[in-house]
């Protein structure tokens, strides 16, 4: 309990802090072409006592969306390769794919090093959740390509303002027999790996608690999994 009440505290502090940074900015910064911003934002005025919620069981997990709907738990990362071994496997307390593109790509070239390997991935394939304009050019940058849709295959047309620019180049890439083939390897590459884990193993739930724990138990699991593949 006063680890979660720590946790709430801290998380009212820095909403303050940032509303306090964002006031100061509207005040003396300024647009793009050197405009002054106009009205300043209305004050704000933090609560008495924070309005967020936190689980006393599991202080680092969070409220995440599954393929069952939302549920208390984390978000499982895992990098693998075109034999379905899994190279990097993190843990994550946001729901969204958002923003891991790198930090993943990072953990598993880590992995390989530390393996002896020091050959550079080629190709980059991620789902349309992992889309990130900065850290996608980036990791262009390093030599490697990156293969995103940035549509999901569920919708029908581009999704609002993500036209034109680097979204069109990539419709266009993905369009190609060349990378319309090499993306089309990722589902059954990653989603049969978790398939297995989940559904044929019955794996489909963590059972320690704290973000190091549930850390070390995915680890563990995917460690299992690279052992039942090597041995096959």
């Amino acid at each position: 309990m006063k680890e979660a009440k720590r946790r709430l505290d801290e998380e009212l502090w820095t909403e303050v802090r940032a509303n306090q940074a964002y006031a100061d900015y509207r005040a003396r910064g300024r647009m793009k072409d050197g405009r002054r911003f106009g009205r300043p934002p209305d004050p704000y005025r933090p609560p008495d006592t924070p309005e967020g919620r936190v689980n006393v069981t599991d202080p680092d997990s969070r409220v995440v969306k599954g393929l069952r709907g939302w549920m208390q738990g984390y978000n499982g990362q895992a990098v693998v390769n075109e034999q379905q071994v899994i190279l990097a496997a993190e843990v994550e307390t946001v729901g969204a794919d958002f923003g891991h593109l790198e930090p993943m790509l990072d953990a598993a070239q880590r992995e390989l090093a530390a393996a002896g390997v020091t050959d550079t991935p080629e190709v980059l394939l991620a789902d349309a959740g992992y889309w990130h304009g900065e850290q996608m050019q980036r990791i262009v940058d390093r030599g490697i390509q990156v293969l995103i849709p940035p549509d999901t295959s569920r919708r029908r047309t581009t999704r609002r303002n993500w036209d034109g620019g680097h979204y069109d180049f990539m419709r266009r890439v993905l369009a190609t027999d060349r990378g319309g083939g090499l993306y089309r390897r990722r589902q059954p590459m990653v989603e049969s790996v978790f398939a297995q884990m989940k559904f044929n193993r019955g794996l489909d739930r963590f059972r320690r608690r704290g973000r190091e724990a549930v850390r070390a138990e995915w680890r563990l699991i995917t460690a299992t999994h690279n052992l039942l593949k090597l041995h096959r």
